[in-house]
């Protein structure tokens, strides 16, 4: 071989070795026979869908005390699977109330019907179309989980993610549907001003047209499902749950007592909230202290 072509050819490969770690890899086709859930990843301009391991063992019955909007969410997503209208959803509210827990109990509920979950960052919902075209020509039924959906005072960008939602999510196909959770009803602060329509607000001529911009992003939600902060007597409901649920998988033997009950509210307390997230914490804290003192 002449030493001219051996030196260029050594000369592309050093070049196309620079260059390679700069490309975008290689992504293997998701196979959503396979695949339950998947979250959307930014790569550069571009994104892709990455698959995720997900647990199938949260369900319905493990979420206590929000029977109705568990029941009106489920009830939307069983017309959903069932090829029927449904509406996207906006779940507000305390946080650790189980929000985000009963979305993913009602994949369990149907991923063997063909529904999927696809979760999504607040910050790449301008992805949108792009994640809803993958998505069009497909069998099974998608939820896009956007958790915690919110935006501060003086954030601008939720005029283009309203703009956004409404493209996206007017033409989706009928195999799409969006789910979001947040802490804030309008996703946006609130201010006593917001609520003063006769007088000027900060130079606003107008100020009921801001506040109507302001709650203009909520509206693209049909269902709106209210969460609130757990009573004692819930709370003390779902610990009694979560540790007969912990001590039959570890095989501990218990009784509820008074002795529990009382550590159950000073963990509540020394957290300062009562909500399903801490209940459940407690339970793990609590059952695995038991199996530790019963091993040494």
């Amino acid at each position: 071989m002449d030493s001219r072509l051996q030196s260029f050819l050594a000369r592309a490969e050093q070049v196309l070795a620079r260059l390679e770690p700069l490309l975008p890899a290689v992504r293997a086709e998701l196979d959503w026979n396979r695949s339950l859930a998947a979250r959307w990843q930014r790569d550069g301009r571009s994104g892709f869908l990455q698959p995720l391991a997900v647990s199938l063992d949260l369900g319905l019955h493990d979420l206590l005390g929000i029977d109705a909007q568990r029941e009106q969410l489920a009830r939307n997503t069983r017309q959903f699977v069932a090829g029927l209208p449904a509406n996207h959803a906006l779940l507000w509210g305390a946080r650790g109330t189980g929000k985000s827990s009963l979305v993913r109990a009602l994949l369990a509920e149907h991923a063997a019907a063909g529904l999927r979950l696809i979760e999504i960052e607040r910050d790449h919902l301008a992805d949108l179309p792009r994640v809803v075209e993958q998505l069009a020509r497909l069998p099974q039924r998608f939820v896009l989980f956007c958790d915690d959906l919110s935006f501060e005072a003086g954030e601008g960008d939720y005029r283009v993610l309203k703009s956004v939602l409404d493209g996206s999510l007017e033409r989706a196909p009928d195999n799409v549907l969006l789910y979001a959770t947040s802490n804030r009803r309008h996703l946006m602060p609130e201010k006593q001003s917001d609520n003063e329509n006769w007088q000027m607000v900060d130079g606003e001529l107008h100020p009921n047209e801001a506040v109507e911009d302001k709650i203009a992003l909520s509206d693209r939600f049909g269902l709106w499902l209210s969460f609130y902060p757990f009573s004692q007597e819930h709370y003390l409901d779902v610990v009694r749950h979560w540790v007969e649920v912990q001590a039959a998988s570890a095989g501990l033997r218990w009784q509820w007592s008074e002795a529990l009950e009382k550590a159950a509210i000073r963990w509540a307390l020394g957290r300062g909230n009562r909500n399903g997230r801490c209940a459940f914490q407690f339970a793990r804290h609590w059952v695995g202290l038991q199996l530790l003192e019963q091993d040494a």
